[in-house]
């Protein structure tokens, strides 16, 4: 098992650049390593606030951080980060908002959570599971259509259909409920050779990423970033794969183009007749991209795929 660590962390910090005073969002809390670091460079005016669905997360964050009269911690899905900062009145007031996206290390390491086939799990996948669709639950009802959709869609397995029609095969015969019972009857769908990473891998990441709405979580917290930030904040998220890191790019370019360019059809109408558009400014600049140092990736391997975007609200 893995210690967790915080990946990226003096990277992280430095495109944040938290100020004492400042007003920051831990969107995705974890285990808090990233939060504890941002916590130490605020002084007593500064705030903190922390967001996870994950009860064993928000449980975490009580015991580690419920003293500090700075931080707070939100049981809830980053998706409703747009309705949690209209709650707290912190519209155009946040310095700095950093989401760490993925599957923590102690998430990843609990058997019983169902995210790894590493050892033999409950069938479950949900960040939070004491609501919604499990992963054995939506396996067991889906039609195969479906689930060759979410494996290519989310996944990008090329033997999606292959899969899928063993599953509903095999579930046709016993109820598939555990997580070494899926990865086993995946690798014996996937033909050719043996890859470096287990056949099952992307499967599971597709799976995991659809029962918990991740990319639409995204989604919705990239665009409550618009609202949320001051200007002048900063915008951090961390990618642990292609499809996290793709919507994350282009939310960067396209809220990184002149307003103009973007602008409702009346402000082209006054262009169009020669009077000026009141915002073309850009939304956003693109500060950085940051990649794991090798050392980093020695001693933390679920590090190797991350990449870290960095971006700042225009003034």
């Amino acid at each position: 098992m893995l210690e967790h660590r915080p990946v990226m962390l003096s990277e992280t910090l430095a495109g944040l650049a938290p100020r004492r005073d400042g007003i920051y969002v831990d969107a995705t809390f974890g285990r808090g390593g990233h939060s504890a670091a941002i916590l130490e460079k605020l002084g007593d005016s500064g705030q903190l606030h922390a967001l996870d669905r994950d009860p064993q997360a928000a449980q975490s964050a009580w015991t580690r951080f419920g003293t500090h009269r700075n931080f707070r911690i939100h049981r809830r899905n980053f998706a409703e980060l747009g309705a949690l900062g209209s709650e707290l009145g912190l519209e155009s007031r946040v310095d700095g908002l950093l989401m760490d996206l993925g599957v923590s290390s102690p998430q990843f390491d609990d058997a019983g959570r169902g995210f790894s086939f590493a050892n033999d799990g409950a069938l479950d996948m949900r960040m939070d599971p004491e609501s919604g669709e499990s992963a054995a639950q939506w396996i067991g009802r889906a039609k195969e259509a479906e689930i060759a959709d979410v494996l290519w869609t989310y996944g990008e397995e090329r033997a999606s259909r292959r899969i899928a029609r063993r599953i509903v095969e095999a579930r046709a015969v016993e109820p598939i409920t555990r997580t070494v019972q899926l990865a086993e009857l995946i690798a014996r769908a996937v033909p050719g050779p043996r890859q470096k990473i287990h056949p099952a891998t992307r499967s599971f990441q597709a799976i995991r990423i659809f029962i918990n709405g991740e990319l639409d979580a995204l989604n919705a917290a990239l665009q409550a970033s618009r609202t949320l930030l001051a200007e002048g904040g900063r915008l951090a998220v961390i990618s642990f794969h292609s499809l996290e890191d793709r919507i994350v790019k282009r939310f960067i370019r396209e809220a990184g183009t002149s307003r103009r360019e973007g602008a409702p059809s009346s402000h082209r109408f006054l262009e169009e007749v020669g009077l000026r558009n009141p915002d073309p400014k850009p939304e956003f600049r693109a500060v950085s991209r940051e990649f794991p140092t090798d050392e980093e990736c020695a001693a933390n391997p679920r590090a190797r795929s991350a990449v870290l975007r960095v971006a700042e609200r225009q003034r």
